[in-house]
């Protein structure tokens, strides 16, 4: 589940960052150009014009993950709260799960990490969240150095952020989103932590919430997983409505 939020929810902290201001903007689009073309040595008028090409064609993308006006202030926000939540929980521990890393540290490592090399996040995490700085830079190389903690370890410091980030914004507009879908709408709008968030379908994310409640679905025991998911207000959509 927390690989999934990586996918479909962190996604939107670093696409919107990186392309909602120009000093973001500027540097992530010369940066795709030198590792597009390593080695590159066309006259610096040609690189900038490739540049701005880019900058162009993704700037004109952003819809695509729901940033927008509208919609800017709350992944920003979002952003920074879970950043402080991720690095009290990060304090503890070398991996969101313990001593080694999950699937949901490959899965945010991916977004965060790409956002902290640009200026404006990077500049957020690196002089508040120092704990989630060195995460970031620790999977790099991740290791086993131990086992996965229980539960009752994790959850003083998960708890928070399962419940305001995946179970408050991910979860409720995943399912939206395919309810949207399933309806024929070209937009829809949804009540994500007290705020209305409205975007156009992605029809991918509906599929992946089909492969997460198959996840689900398929384990045996659902005893112990439920009272966490339920603890957490993540149940509801990742049961199979019937």
């Amino acid at each position: 589940m927390l690989e999934e939020f990586a996918d479909e929810w962190a996604n939107k902290w670093m696409f919107h960052y990186r392309w909602a201001r120009p000093v973001d903007r500027d540097s992530a689009a010369l940066k795709i150009v030198r590792m597009m073309k390593p080695g590159l040595d066309e006259p610096e008028a040609e690189i900038t014009a490739m540049a701005d090409q880019i900058a162009e064609r993704m700037v004109g993308r952003v819809w695509f993950v729901g940033s927008s006006e509208e919609t800017a202030g709350q992944i920003e926000e979002g952003f920074q709260h879970a950043m402080g939540q991720l690095d009290d929980h990060l304090a503890e521990r070398s991996y969101l799960l313990g001593e080694r890393p999950s699937f949901g540290d490959f899965g945010l490592f991916g977004q965060i990490y790409n956002a902290i090399t640009d200026p404006t996040p990077g500049a957020l995490v690196g002089a508040r969240y120092q704990h989630v700085l060195a995460w970031a830079q620790r999977m790099l190389w991740p290791c086993c150095d131990g086992e996965f903690e229980p539960w009752e370890s994790l959850a003083p410091t998960l708890t928070p952020f399962l419940k305001d980030h995946v179970g408050a914004r991910f979860l409720p507009w995943t399912v939206a989103n395919q309810n949207a879908i399933v309806a024929g709408e070209e937009s829809f709008s949804v009540e994500l932590a007290g705020q209305t968030w409205s975007q156009k379908p992605q029809k991918y994310h509906a599929k992946s919430l089909e492969t997460l409640r198959d996840r689900y679905a398929a384990i045996s025991d659902r005893k112990a997983l439920d009272e966490i998911l339920s603890s957490v207000d993540c149940l509801a959509a990742v049961v199979r409505p019937t």
